[in-house]
């Protein structure tokens, strides 16, 4: 079923966070519902810019409607991750997304503030929420790059302006996570100070956390003996800190790399291992399963395991009070 996002946000606050999974296809479509529902949690699909043009955004937003009733107790947001003004404001019109991200990020942050509260002005018109990003991590994500060098941490202060003048419904931070495949090395990962003095300015308001993939590295060591050349020693955010964001008011975890990294060492494994198969449905079906698994261990260090009846009922009960 899908619900409003900020029903899954007040729901989770200080308690856990929600697993926002990224798609692109019917096969991690099937894994990622398999494996909410195999772990009980409440989660949210994001669809981006580039998966929204990979076929045709009707195709995928089919493809979760049908999941929905094949999966009737599913309990989900539908959020679009990484949008511009235009793009932002068509899935507003178009009735699907519980949730839009506006990221302005690169932006000077007066012009930040204007454009966010353009988009929020017009989503809550809907009843939708909107993301905002302030500060801006490293890394590559789609056409996104941002330089390590010009990586900079979210401004505690910034953070509470921003929020009081664009009229955000959550703000992804950035907290020293970075985006893609390529993420930091050495001993970085979340300044957990810097969480801890935004919501003290922000107490009881969404936090997001993006480039939050883990990188394990027996994925990449399977994908390079299987043929692949992505580079080893790369680090992402440990996922013991996942819940320990969670209860400093970090509702939302993005986690798409480490889904890709899945697909890709099932899918070269399979082929190394069947050189005269031809047939897509083997290393599909593996996906799905493989898929379905990761998907429940990461909500298990989420907290999220275990809460979609809680969340159902939380969210039945604050609309027949509204």
């Amino acid at each position: 079923m899908i619900v409003p996002a900020r029903a899954l946000f007040d729901h989770a606050y200080g308690k856990y966070a929600l697993g926002a999974y990224n798609i692109n296809n019917l096969e991690q479509i099937m894994g990622l519902f398999r494996g909410n529902l195999q772990s009980r949690a409440p989660f949210i699909i994001q669809i981006s810019k580039g998966a929204r043009s990979y076929t045709d955004k009707r195709m995928l937003e089919a493809m979760i409607r049908t999941a929905e009733e094949i999966f009737p107790d599913s309990l989900f947001a539908v959020h679009l991750d990484h949008g511009d003004e235009a793009t932002c404001r068509e899935c507003i019109e178009s009735g699907f997304y519980s949730s839009v991200m506006i990221d302005a990020s690169h932006e000077p942050f007066e012009e930040n503030v204007a454009i966010t509260a353009r988009v929020a002005e017009a989503a809550h018109r809907r009843g939708i929420s909107v993301e905002a990003e302030l500060g801006m991590l490293g890394g590559v994500e789609e056409e996104i790059a941002v330089d390590e060098s010009h990586a900079c941490l979210t401004d505690p202060d910034q953070a509470l302006e921003f929020v009081r003048r664009s009229g955000c419904d959550s703000l992804a931070v950035a907290i020293g996570t970075s985006h893609g495949a390529y993420k930091f090395s050495g001993s970085q990962g979340i300044h957990f100070d810097r969480v801890t003095e935004i919501q003290r300015r922000l107490p009881g308001f969404p936090l997001v956390m993006h480039g939050s993939s883990s990188v394990p590295e027996e994925e990449v060591r399977r994908i390079n003996e299987a043929g692949g050349a992505l580079k080893e020693g790369a680090k992402g955010v440990d996922p013991a800190q996942y819940l320990p964001a969670a209860r400093l008011g970090v509702c939302k975890v993005n986690i798409d790399t480490d889904g890709r990294l899945v697909w890709c060492r099932v899918h070269r494994e399979h082929f190394r291992d069947r050189p005269s198969d031809f047939d897509l449905r083997g290393p599909g079906k593996a996906f799905m399963a493989e898929y379905a698994g990761f998907i429940a261990s990461r909500n298990e260090l989420l907290g999220s395991a275990g809460h979609v009846d809680s969340a159902r009922e939380f969210v039945r009960t604050r609309s027949l009070a509204a």
